[in-house]
């Protein structure tokens, strides 16, 4: 095992020292990093975009590319995320210490989350205000006279199985308030969808759409489509590239053991992704058997599956309110937990750049509170006559497969090639006490960022216009803020990296190896050095610094 260089490094330790950084706080129970980790990771699209795509590209054989992209993409740099944050225990930003040369990936992680944040809150609105009007006894949208109903609007609501409901209130233990939240918003969806299931597959017309979601359809294996789709909604539903795992790692303690952590999150993950679609699609099914139409008729991704489909049929179903406000709080606590680690994640990254002299009371409050007013205040151009154009710019280019995937893809490539794949597997083995499988170090060298770049490519090049509804084709101007919004993070890598080598000095060679020279914090002195070395090489350049002011 070799012991990292330390020069250079032991300066910035005592000046951090110096500079009265506060420590880092660790979460209070191992579990609640789990949690936060669940609640982050978990969310809509488990619900909503995983099993359509599984209808779309071949039912049950959809599988078998997942689970292939699990093992080749999704938990490598899932685990890579994590222990990052644990090891370097700082933001999205500041853990690109590692490499300084590449903190333009910091600032790429902060734009594509903030973006996230901006648009995410939106979806949890409309669920919120779905969930409100839940609350009658005749479900509005199960109606044709209501103002926004047209002429072509068909009822099908079975008025005589309506009847009211009432969702019956549950006592907790003593936990804080940020534990309570953690806890609830991570595990009562499970609870929902159980009860979901449950009545979904009593249903008529259940069997026949649980089957359709099942069936293998073999013959698109052979479809290029089928592969980039599950690249790509393991990016997705894993959270990748966002910066908010760095964040919740970084809050570990240093020795936990990040390895196994990130095989059971996945777990959980994609468990959670194949259970959903069960309940997506017993509901879907009988909603085509009420309808008397085929089930690729109804079913629908994103927020058309979530607030056009599923609110539809509901409103079929015996006790409609009921089955309404579950689903609807399900919605909600998914997207909840989502979107306090998603703003936790941007904050953390921020408050991790100021010093600790200018550290002041309730900075992190004012800073979630400003982070919090500038979401709403472009979120407001969301809930205008157009707003749903606006949301799906954002849904479509800012936080894309495109900006995730060049995202993960340089964060190999610097971890790998940049910083050295055996020398963060050594540093992992300082962490948990034993070495990872290789199959880590491979992925993160050579698979992994081959897969992203691939999936990059195939984007690109099948890149198509944004649409709505299939019909209406976003101007060419809508494009362009598109991608206004897209290459605001995917620009942060390279523009950062020029300039940081064009302000340096010296030949190519040495701006690179200066640039490139990691440095450390004050914990890595501790753990990673033998006492007596440490203590003698701080108080040399502690004495340097002092007589150098």
């Amino acid at each position: 095992m070799r012991t990292p260089q330390l020069s250079g490094a032991i300066s910035s330790a005592a000046a951090e020292k110096k500079q009265g950084f506060p420590e880092r706080e660790t979460w209070t129970r191992q579990m609640d990093f789990i949690m936060s980790c669940v609640g982050f990771a978990v969310g809509l699209g488990n619900v909503w975009r995983f099993p359509y795509l599984c209808y779309k590209n071949g039912g049950g054989v959809f599988l078998i590319p997942y689970v292939l992209f699990i093992f080749l993409g999704g938990i490598p740099i899932f685990f890579l995320e994590i222990a990052l944050g644990q090891f370097m225990k700082a933001g999205s930003i500041n853990v690109w210490n590692i490499a300084p040369l590449f903190k333009g990936l910091g600032y790429a992680s902060m734009v594509i989350v903030f973006f996230c944040n901006t648009y995410y809150i939106m979806v949890l609105a409309w669920g919120f205000y779905y969930l409100i009007k839940s609350f009658n006894s005749t479900l509005p949208w199960s109606t044709c006279d209501n103002p926004w109903n047209t002429e072509n609007c068909i009822e099908i609501f079975r008025h005589d199985d309506c009847q009211n409901g009432t969702i019956g209130n549950s006592t907790f233990g003593n936990l804080t308030c940020e534990e309570l939240i953690v806890y609830v918003t991570a595990t009562f969806p499970y609870v929902v969808l159980i009860i979901l299931l449950v009545r979904g597959v009593t249903l008529p017309g259940a069997y026949d759409g649980i089957m359709y979601y099942v069936k293998p359809d073999w013959s698109k294996l052979g479809e290029a489509q089928v592969w980039i789709d599950a690249g790509t909604q393991i990016f997705f539903s894993y959270a990748i590239g966002l910066g908010a795992l760095t964040a919740l790692g970084s809050y570990n303690r240093f020795n936990n053991d990040c390895y196994k952590d990130a095989f059971v999150l996945a777990l959980i993950n994609s468990g959670t992704s194949f259970f959903a679609g069960f309940v997506v699609f017993s509901i879907l099914g009988f909603m085509a058997s009420e309808q008397g139409v085929d089930i690729s008729k109804v079913a629908e991704s994103g927020p058309g599956l979530a607030f056009i489909a599923y609110p539809k049929a509901v409103s079929l179903m015996p006790v409609a309110p009921v089955w309404a406000a579950l689903f609807f709080v399900m919605l909600l606590l998914l997207g909840l937990d989502s979107q306090f680690v998603g703003v936790e994640g941007f904050v953390t990254g921020i408050l991790d750049l100021f010093p600790g002299k200018y550290y002041m009371r309730y900075q992190r409050e004012i800073a979630v509170a400003i982070c919090c007013l500038l979401c709403f205040i472009i979120d407001l151009s969301m809930v205008t006559q157009g707003g749903m154009y606006v949301f799906q710019l954002f849904d479509y280019y800012s936080a894309s497969g495109m900006t995730l995937l060049w995202q993960a893809f340089w964060e190999c490539v610097v971890v790998a090639w940049v910083y050295g794949a055996d020398r963060f597997m050594d540093d992992i083995a300082r962490m948990i006490g034993y070495r990872p499988f290789p199959w880590m170090k491979w992925c993160w060298s050579i698979i992994t960022p081959c897969v992203c770049m691939g999936i990059f490519l195939f984007h690109l090049l099948n890149y198509k216009p944004l649409t709505y509804n299939n019909v209406y084709v976003y101007p060419w101007w809508g494009e362009v803020i598109g991608w206004c919004l897209a290459l605001s993070s995917m620009l942060c890598i390279p523009v950062s990296l020029l300039y940081k080598l064009a302000g340096a000095k010296g030949t190519f060679r040495e701006r690179w190896e200066n640039l490139t020279k990691p440095v450390w914090g004050a914990h890595h002195l501790e753990y990673m050095a033998p006492d007596t070395e440490i203590k003698s090489l701080i108080n040399e350049k502690t004495m340097i610094i002092e007589n150098t002011i």
